[in-house]
């Protein structure tokens, strides 16, 4: 991979990569690479230098977070890198707000854009990729740090969607749930745990129920951290002070996956060399 990709503790895989049959995954297939990013506004990210990068990466699945656009302001070819198609779910209830998209080199065999309740749909929060017995999604759990209205409606997410969640793993099919869940798991994944004990993302009911989905007897597995048990990196980053530079920083872009994809995981990297948003595009290479 050359200098392509700051590793932060991952390890990182070199030589040619992304190339694998998406609709035969994971039996059949050679390798897989998919990167999940918040972009904080793609438009924004493109001008930073995203789609280059991306571009480099020789990924075969993007999935975006908070592309804070309308799907018709990111038709441009600078939106679009060669090779690749997109699709999006853009928020209805406030334009410019929220809003994900999954990038793909083969076309699914079918994409969804809503689970069934208006509240968290209209905000733009899921889409999922499906390539035969394989689902991509991209997730944008909402955050409660605005106060605790925004608070309470996470809470009503959270609580909605853990039978989606266990309904998915149980149904056979193989599941890569990629995205800003704005949550921490543990000390490990937060540079300052003690004082953000009553800060939203850090809460223990919010702990408690991510964790909960990732028990080890048949749970969901957190893709960093089967492969870096003991690691400390972090994927987002406030902008105030300099919390990015001094690497004060939180882990919660995550790839969750369905227990039958855990030994196909291979590597994955955090990127940092260059700022696209507030939040590091996450790499996770399957075998």
């Amino acid at each position: 991979m050359g200098d392509r990709i700051t590793a932060m503790a991952c390890t990182s895989r070199g030589g040619g990569a992304g190339s694998g049959t998406l609709a035969r995954f994971p039996t059949n297939v050679v390798h897989m690479r998919i990167i999940s990013f918040n972009a904080n506004g793609l438009r924004s990210a493109a001008t930073k230098g995203f789609f280059d990068w991306f571009t480099a990466q020789n990924a075969d699945v993007l999935c975006v977070q908070e592309t804070k656009a309308q799907e018709h302001q990111l038709a441009g070819p600078e939106f679009l890198p060669a090779g690749y198609k997109a699709w999006f779910r853009d928020a209805s209830t406030k334009k410019g707000y929220s809003g994900v998209a999954i990038y793909a080199r083969r076309e699914p065999d079918e994409v969804r854009t809503a689970l069934g309740w208006p509240d968290f749909d209209e905000e733009g929060r899921y889409i999922e990729a499906r390539f035969g017995q394989l689902s991509v999604v991209s997730f944008y759990i909402p955050s409660g740090s605005s106060g605790d209205e925004r608070q309470g409606f996470k809470f009503k997410v959270m609580d909605w969607l853990a039978p989606v969640l266990d309904e998915w793993r149980r149904s056979g099919r193989h599941y890569v749930l990629c995205g800003d869940w704005n949550i921490v798991r543990s000390r490990l994944d937060i540079k300052n745990w003690t004082s953000n004990q009553k800060n939203s993302g850090c809460l223990p009911p919010e702990r408690d129920w991510l964790n909960g989905m990732c028990v080890d007897d048949g749970g969901w597995v957190d893709a960093y951290r089967a492969l870096h048990p003991e690691g400390q990196d972090y994927t987002w980053w406030s902008n105030r002070g300099a919390a990015r530079a001094n690497n004060v920083g939180w882990r919660i872009d995550y790839q969750f996956v369905t227990p039958s994809l855990r030994d196909r995981l291979k590597a994955c990297s955090i990127y940092r060399e260059q700022r696209f948003s507030d939040h590091a595009p996450f790499t996770v290479d399957y075998t």
